[in-house]
């Protein structure tokens, strides 16, 4: 079967390169816009406006989190039977994925509108004066949730077959209308955050539709007419159980981060611009260690798939060294250039202030990421989704205690909102890399090579 480029021959390190390059660039994309439209609503509509932004952002990520979930999960199903060799259940499995993506699209869009105030409110506990402000945002920007979703499942079809390249052009698309629109519907309409969330629809949709345009004319094997769209129960439950413990992971990370927003909106609309701010920038240290997780899950899935567990070994080492120098890198930037990063974002001094300190400590502190989070991916194309799931529960779980514990005290006071990644990740390094060295990993490994065998 030739849909794409395998990953099990050759130098790990190369394979590994090729594919996650394309998957950073595409996550660095990302932030760029979203941090474009940080910038332009605190320009042209003020720090309030930019505040009730920030403060979706937990919320927001909720949905991101099951449609990144549900479409890694398919892809992952996509990548171990591409590794196989098989491509009927390569396409009878995207089939199922792109029907479970779609629908839960809708489904999250109408559950977003109907409980977004509730949540803002009493559970974010966003202050009033920016309360209508933020729900205003969230709701536009729940419409465009099937797009997201559509996107997120066309993306990780193609990874899962090699393609990784082309989920960077889509983002670039994407990108370059959402920073245009930004500008036009904020600063020349004066639309406000409502005209920053109909440009992130908008764009969203431009990357959908050119993701579904791309698939079907590149790969006829998912060239799908509506008629063709087959539904399989038995292949949803696969996906699920591969896809639920991923999407669980992230919706428990959202779920954390709503507490410690709680905790950041109790210190004032300073605290709040910057923490907005500070998270912005934080992403950027986060790149490799996300981008060569899911690198690693379709390395992982492709090899498992091939019946060659040991590839997976070397792949792991070369990768997580990669991933340490890249945000070394990184972290070194944002000192150096701290404070030029921050006078690109039109918040007081008072805000000021806090987000300095808050991005000279997380620089150092998130280092710990890049060393465990790319083992996740091990975990994820080897069926053993859950242990991400509870290492991310355990790290945010600490996190959260340690907020509210020290956040009044005379040692960390207001510096608990970010020093509390220290014992958070510090934890979640010690359990992976403890399950990952126990070899317990390989059971999945061998459970998919002995079907592999059987069904030879």
């Amino acid at each position: 079967m030739t849909i794409g480029r395998t990953m099990t021959e050759g130098a790990p390190w190369k394979h590994i390169m090729r594919f996650a390059l394309p998957v950073l660039a595409g996550s660095l994309l990302q932030q760029l816009y979203n941090t474009a439209d940080t910038m332009i609503v605190g320009k042209y509509s003020g720090q309030q406006a930019l505040s009730a932004v920030g403060t979706t952002g937990s919320f927001s990520f909720m949905f991101l989190a099951v449609a990144i979930g549900f479409g890694s999960g398919s892809g992952i199903v996509v990548a171990q039977h591409y590794g196989a060799g098989d491509e009927r259940e390569v396409r009878k499995n995207a089939s199922t994925g792109i029907l479970m993506l779609m629908g839960l699209g809708v489904l999250c869009t109408l559950i977003g509108v109907g409980l977004s105030y509730h949540a803002f409110k009493y559970i974010i506990d966003v202050p009033e004066d920016i309360l209508p402000l933020t729900l205003r945002y969230f709701r536009i920007y729940a419409l465009g949730l099937i797009f997201q979703f559509g996107y997120n499942i066309f993306s990780s079809i193609l990874r899962a077959v090699g393609d990784s390249a082309a989920t960077l052009y889509f983002l670039l698309i994407s990108s370059v209308m959402n920073i245009l629109l930004d500008l036009l519907f904020v600063k020349v309409f004066d639309w406000g955050v409502a005209g920053a969330a109909a440009a992130t629809v908008i764009s969203q949709a431009g990357s959908f539709f050119a993701a579904l345009i791309y698939m079907w004319k590149k790969y006829p094997v998912f060239r799908f007419r509506p008629k063709e769209l087959e539904w399989s129960s038995r292949r949803a439950l696969k996906t699920v159980s591969v896809g639920l413990p991923i999407a669980l992971q992230l919706v428990i990370v959202s779920i954390g981060f709503s507490f410690i927003q709680r905790a950041v909106n109790g210190f004032g609309e300073n605290m709040t611009a910057s923490f907005t701010v500070g998270q912005r920038i934080e992403m950027y240290l986060n790149l490799p260690c996300n981008a060569f997780q899911t690198t690693l899950a379709t390395y992982t899935g492709q090899n498992i798939g091939a019946g060659k567990p040991e590839r997976v070994k070397k792949g792991v080492r070369q990768t997580v060294a990669i991933s340490v120098g890249m945000t070394v890198i990184i972290a070194a930037l944002v000192l150096i250039f701290t404070d030029q990063l921050i006078g690109l974002f039109s918040i007081t001094e008072g805000a000021s202030d806090y987000c300095r300190s808050h991005l000279k400590t997380v620089a150092l502190i998130n280092i710990i990421l890049s060393v465990y989070i790319p083992l996740f991916g091990v975990c994820q194309g080897t069926n053993h989704s859950l242990i991400p799931t509870l290492v991310a529960t355990c790290a945010l779980t600490v996190r959260v205690i340690v907020t509210y514990a020290f956040r009044y005290s005379s040692f960390f006071g207001h510096t608990i909102i970010w020093w509390n990644g220290l014992f958070g990740f510090g934890l979640g390094a010690i359990i992976t890399w403890s399950y990952y060295l126990s070899g317990r990993w390989r059971k999945g490994a061998d459970i998919l090579i002995r079907k592999k065998e059987n069904t030879a």
